[in-house]
């Protein structure tokens, strides 16, 4: 085979690659600016559970994301989808903090329970999004 059949869906590669990693950023931007501590700070100081939490979050909004890049028809379905699973995301942080009282302050305090509970149910319900997105 000839080197351009081997590329000839690299453009499509390109652009569902391009536009997962820019939802990831942006994805990064709002999860960070919506919850009540701040991640990176934290993380520079040494906060593992600062670190666990937002690792299981970028995690469990990827698992959706990719399948949204597997299962899309087109570059607007997978746009579509992208915004689909980043709700979820969103939603699912809120939802977290209705379960363990003062979620953010526990995070600060660096008690690695509160990171692991949000990083776990951030991967769990990505996993299950990503699962729900099937052709």
């Amino acid at each position: 085979m000839r080197i351009a059949e081997y590329l000839s869906g690299f453009p499509a590669f390109l652009a569902h690659y391009v536009l997962a990693i820019l939802f990831l950023v942006v994805f990064a931007a709002i999860y960070t600016k919506i919850t009540h501590h701040n991640e990176f700070e934290l993380i520079r100081k040494g906060n593992t559970a600062a670190a666990l939490s937002l690792a299981g979050s970028l995690i469990g909004f990827s698992l959706p994301l990719a399948a949204s890049v597997e299962y899309s028809e087109s570059i607007l379905d997978n746009a579509l989808w992208a915004t689909v699973s980043l709700i979820i995301q969103v939603v699912v942080y809120y939802l977290a903090r209705l379960v363990i009282d003062d979620l953010s302050g526990r995070i600060e305090r660096q008690e690695l329970s509160a990171g692991i509970w949000l990083g776990a149910v951030s991967i769990t319900c990505g996993q299950l999004a990503a699962a729900s997105m099937t052709t």
